[in-house]
């Protein structure tokens, strides 16, 4: 996280909290500037807690921090795979919305939001699901008659062939219930009507 800063000058000084008889100590100035050196970093950390602790304000450290309070994927780091990296931008959005992103997760709503975060283009949705409640036992679900609850995500690229279709697979299955079956397309923007 935070290591010292070469030159970071501290608002306390050590040597200056001392009583006056050591300040003429050469071996105990040297000493506490050593010590001061070292918690320079710590006092400015806490002076300046509340824009660490703010996803749009922190350093890029600790933005990778506050990702693993809110459970966000920030795509960086030892997990991100090849084509993940992505902008300090996109990842402040990822930590900023993640509590959000949380509470709608297994929805519709809450994987349009997850595709147009990854991939910044609105996505198509089709499901067979649905929901309904009865006062009569055993009345039929919503959905097919095969009762399996399917998940259509098209995505509209410039180039289909260029675009990452594991990338998005991957996404949407880490994003949907794990009942529900889904497919994936990528369609080229040509098409749109």
């Amino acid at each position: 996280m935070r290591g010292t800063i070469p030159g970071l000058p501290t608002p306390h000084p050590l040597m200056y909290q001392l009583p006056a008889v050591y300040l003429g100590e050469d071996f105990l100035q040297r000493f506490l500037e050593a010590l001061d050196e070292v918690l320079a970093p710590v006092l400015l950390t806490l002076d300046n807690l509340p824009a660490h602790l703010d996803p749009r304000t922190a350093p890029e450290d600790f933005l990778s921090w506050l990702a693993t309070w809110v459970a966000a994927d920030t795509g960086a780091g030892p997990a991100a795979g090849a084509g993940d990296e992505r902008s300090a931008e996109q990842r402040r959005a990822a930590v900023t919305g993640a509590m959000d992103r949380h509470r709608q997760r297994g929805t519709r709503g809450g994987l349009a939001d997850a595709v147009r975060l990854e991939f910044g283009a609105e996505p198509e949705i089709d499901e067979t699901g649905g929901a309904s409640w009865s006062v009569t036992p055993r009345s039929p679900l919503p959905g097919p008659a095969d009762g399996r609850p399917r998940v259509t995500v098209r995505l509209r690229v410039a180039d289909p062939d260029e675009a990452d279709v594991d990338r998005l697979r991957r996404l949407v299955g880490e994003e949907v219930p794990a009942h529900v079956g889904y497919d994936v397309e990528l369609l080229p923007l040509a098409d749109a009507s």
